[in-house]
Parts: structure tokens; sequence; C-alpha cells
């Protein structure tokens, strides 16, 4: 009896797009299930705060139709060789969630991290040209000086 009021609330927020969704605490059967774009037709808005609130109101509607009163929340971003942050729409879901009835018992980050995982694109990888050729500068220096 008590698991019947229970779910689980799975975020993915990224930078251009939110989508919940709410699931048994087994996560085999979807309860429901929205994203940003089925909220707004705007593509740049998907990812937006109140975007995300509007998307935590119809699963909190859908949780309180099936009698669910009790959540876990599992928060994930990107993740992998990208940003390792949620986007902003993961905390304005969590809080109209709480806003609009349903409990909130834990919330855990499932974002995924690399463990060395794929090579980074190229702008993130090393340090700036500047950098780079104050080191050769400095070594020739000193390499010049010992043949000397």
């Amino acid at each position: 009896m008590m698991s019947d009021q229970r779910g689980v609330i799975h975020i993915y927020a990224t930078h251009n797009n939110t989508m919940i969704l709410l699931t048994d605490l087994t996560g085999a059967e979807t309860i429901a299930k929205t994203t940003g774009g089925m909220e707004t037709k705007a593509q740049h808005k998907e990812g937006s705060p109140y975007v995300a609130m509007k998307l935590a109101e119809n699963i909190s509607t859908a949780a309180r139709e099936r009698g669910i009163t009790e959540v876990f929340v599992k928060v994930r971003g990107h993740g992998g060789n990208k940003s390792g942050s949620a986007g902003s729409g993961a905390e304005a879901a969590i809080r109209s969630i709480t806003r609009n009835g349903i409990r909130i018992l834990t919330i855990e980050n499932v974002t995924p991290f690399p463990h060395d995982g794929c090579r980074k694109k190229k702008k993130f990888r090393g340090k700036s040209k500047k950098w780079l050729l104050w080191i050769l500068k400095k070594y020739t220096k000193k390499e010049m000086l010992l043949n000397i």
C-alpha cells in the first residue's frame, strides 16, 4: 500500500531542452512523460525555467491522478565529455513539483561523468597558444645558455 503512493521523477535538463519522466519505483513502467517541445513551440525556449515549471506541473497532476504523493527525484545533466551541470530548468522543475503538493523524499544527481573516456573537442583540450609560446621561449633560452 505504501509503495503505491511513491514514484520516481527523472529530470533530464540540458541547456537546450528539459525532459521529465514519471515512473514507478522500479522504473519499468512509465506513468507520464513531458518534454520542452510539448509545452512550447519556440525552440529556443525549450530549456528555460518557465517551460520546466510548466512541465513539472503536468507531471504533478498526472502523479496525483495515479495516487502518487511522494517521489524520488533523479536529476541528470548532459554529462559525458560535455557539460556536467544540469540546465537551468532542473531547479525550477523541482521547485514546481513541491509547490504542486508532491512530497520529495530525495534528490539525486545521476549525471554520467567520464573516467578518462572520450577525447574532448579541440577548444577544450589544451592551454592557449600564448602560454605555449611562452614555454617554448623559456626553454630555448635555457638551452642556449647551457650550450655556451
